[in-house]
């Protein structure tokens, strides 16, 4: 299947480039095609699913004939495919309906988690906690029981036979700073260690809090980086901030996180010494509970 949010974030560059070579701003666009400019601004963001017809009407009225007109279509077709998370429209949350549309599709998945468990890792118990403590700082873009619905089938998508090559490595941090439970803690490692021991595909490396990370500075903040079978989708890289996700495509900003992440890979357990410090964990957590 086609990565519908790739495909948007070229047909974005596609439009934005015809518009430029025909000399026209965001507003002259829009008025040629009677919108408004916040539409051709966020079509050219990838922030709207496109119209196939819209999009037509946009190549004819630039003139765009051809293999070109063929080639953008085709892409306008792809980029406003469905996938399963579109059941759940936005009541999953803006950044998790991203998530899940990128794992999905992708042939490798690396993240670095700082300060929470990987969402298509998480039990539900685990999950109702987060929710908690979630509500206590602000008012919620998602809506919890939907949302945890959705963190369950991203987790059957991760374990399907044809699913993405998926490591994550974890912050020790994430285990002594969230404020849930001894029980809850113990019960999302046990989940965690027994889904990534289902498949081989899977693991996870724990960064000990007093492991020293090589050749420069820690990181500031979680990150997740993407790759693609298909040759024409390029890499993603998506940083996790308080308020949104920040989406990086450029060259020289993923090769800035690809040698951060394989700096924290360096530093971290290795997959079978990360399972048994998670294991001796959810131990000891289970004796003070």
């Amino acid at each position: 299947m086609p990565i519908p949010y790739v495909r948007r974030r070229r047909l974005a560059a596609e439009i934005r480039k015809l518009r430029e070579s025909r000399g026209l701003t965001t507003d002259g666009l829009a008025r040629l095609m009677f919108y408004n400019r916040a539409k051709i601004s966020r079509l050219e963001n990838a922030q709207i699913r496109p119209d196939l017809i819209e999009i037509m009407n946009i190549l004819d009225a630039l003139e765009v004939t051809g293999s070109q007109y063929d080639r953008i279509c085709q892409l306008a077709r792809e980029a406003g495919q469905k996938g399963w998370w579109d059941q759940y429209g936005m009541s999953m949350g803006p950044r998790q309906k991203l998530a899940a549309d990128l794992e999905y599709n992708a042939a490798t998945v690396r993240s670095y988690d700082q300060t929470a468990m990987p969402g298509s890792l998480q039990c539900r118990p685990f999950i109702d906690a987060l929710v908690k403590l979630d509500e206590s700082q602000r008012t919620l873009d998602y809506q919890p029981e939907r949302m945890a619905e959705a963190r369950a089938a991203r987790q059957r998508q991760l374990l399907r036979p044809d699913g993405p090559t998926y490591e994550t490595i974890l912050d020790e941090c994430v285990i002594h700073r969230l404020a849930v439970s001894p029980k809850v803690m113990a019960a999302q490692l046990r989940h965690m260690i027994t889904t990534v021991t289902k498949r081989n595909l899977i693991s996870v490396r724990v960064l000990l809090h007093n492991a020293r990370i090589p050749g420069g500075l820690p990181p500031q903040s979680s990150f997740y980086l993407y790759a693609f079978a298909e040759p024409g989708d390029p890499p993603i890289a998506v940083v996790d901030t308080v308020t949104t996700d920040l989406i990086l495509t450029q060259r020289g900003e993923l090769a800035r996180y690809n040698v951060m992440y394989d700096r924290l890979r360096e530093a971290a357990l290795p997959p079978e010494d990360s399972i048994a410090f998670l294991e001796q964990v959810a131990n000891r957590v289970t004796d003070q509970a």
